[in-house]
């Protein structure tokens, strides 16, 4: 897991399994940029604990086409190159079908899949474009357990990791002539800020017992996942979705 010389792209990552995967990579001799919506204060803090360098931080919103477009252009400049994009930027909206209108039904529904599924479909569009002009690459993207199992009154959000999964893997069979391989982590409950209003209520013991380690994921070890596929001799792992939830839930 060598990645000297390399760039690395990780979205929305100065707080939790983003800024994990950043420091992971980081630690092992890349270049990471690592995108924010707004707290310039954990992105500073990101960005300060990196080890070698140079990194950078940008401001971005993922669902924006100029943003993403600008991200890009930004980088190459930096840099000069783009060798492995983390699709890792998020949101968790919670929508009840029997407890709210239906505009803000639509709302919850539009904002999720944009910042989940459009923005990341994008940002795989223009770092694609950026990969194949080097000769090859990787692109990871951050998925869930919630794809498979369901997710009531955060639906879009389980729909929209499964659009993910999909994308990923017919990504995976598209740009698998241009040397750029595709793959999926798909995390259960981790201990993040988005993760924390769960595990610390009422329902952080059921939680915690659906593993039968008894508990959730460290961000550490979602990244350590990441490296494993980013790293060279793991090509052939294209179009795979990798399960990191404890054995929470098991498909065959």
């Amino acid at each position: 897991m060598d990645y000297k010389g390399k760039t690395v792209l990780v979205t929305g990552g100065s707080r939790g399994i983003g800024k994990a995967i950043a420091k992971a990579f980081a630690d092992h001799g890349a270049n990471v940029v690592i995108t924010y919506v707004s707290n310039d204060k954990a992105a500073d803090e990101t960005l300060n604990c990196l080890a070698g360098g140079p990194h950078l931080k940008l401001k971005a919103d993922i669902s924006s086409v100029s943003d993403n477009i600008r991200l890009v252009e930004s980088i190459v400049e930096k840099f000069g190159s783009l060798h492995i994009v983390v699709n890792n930027a998020g949101i968790y909206i919670k929508h009840p079908v029997s407890k709210m209108n239906f505009e803000d039904w639509q709302a919850a529904w539009k904002k999720t899949m944009e910042v989940n599924l459009t923005g990341p479909a994008n940002l795989c569009y223009l770092a694609a474009r950026q990969i194949i002009r080097q000769g090859g690459g990787k692109i990871i993207n951050i998925s869930s357990r919630g794809a498979f199992r369901g997710e009531p009154e955060y639906v879009a959000y389980g729909a929209s990791k499964a659009g993910l999964n999909s994308l990923s893997q017919s990504l995976a069979k598209e740009l698998a002539p241009y040397n750029i391989y595709v793959g999926v982590i798909a995390p259960g409950f981790v201990e993040t800020d988005m993760a924390k209003e769960f595990l610390d209520g009422p329902l952080g013991k059921e939680i915690r017992n659906q593993s039968p380690l008894k508990r959730a994921a460290k961000p550490e070890e979602i990244a350590h996942a990441v490296l494993m596929f980013a790293a060279k001799g793991a090509e052939y792992m294209t179009g795979s979705i990798i399960d990191i939830n404890g054995a929470s839930y098991l498909r065959s």
